[in-house]
């Protein structure tokens, strides 16, 4: 059987852990933001169509952790490395000067922004290539 208070606060580090609001957190993992309140405050048991979601959504969480309290978290055997540098561009626009991250540094997957587009409320938008 499963601890619902337990439960509550392995979900609420795993919200601090990504810097997730409970809003920001509830569409991440695609449930209503009533859902993850009554979770945190032991309304209701999660149910397992909620932990399958959190589970896909975040995979650094192990399911054994999450349920029984036992192992760590994040996973050792899943954690994902979080960027360590930021390299950033600035951009000279004639309304404003924009700084744009050009590039982010990280062990495992050595990605580049190559192209940056911005939309306006009034449906133009700018271009912006990275060189």
């Amino acid at each position: 059987m499963i601890n619902n208070e337990a439960f509550a606060k392995r979900l609420q580090k795993i919200i601090e852990y990504y810097g997730e609001s409970a809003s920001s957190f509830s569409e991440k993992v695609g449930v209503q933001r009533s859902t993850i309140s009554h979770i945190l405050s032991g309304r209701n048991k999660p149910s397992l169509d909620f932990v399958m979601k959190v589970l896909s959504q975040f995979p650094e969480v192990d399911l054994y952790w999450l349920m029984n309290g036992k192992g760590s978290f994040p996973s050792e055997s899943k954690k994902v490395e979080k960027p360590v540098s930021v390299e950033k561009k600035e951009i000279s626009t004639n309304k404003e000067k924009i700084e744009f991250p050009t590039s982010i540094s990280n062990s495992s997957n050595g990605k580049k922004i190559e192209r940056i587009v911005i939309f306006y409320s009034d449906g133009s938008f700018q271009n912006f290539e990275n060189s």
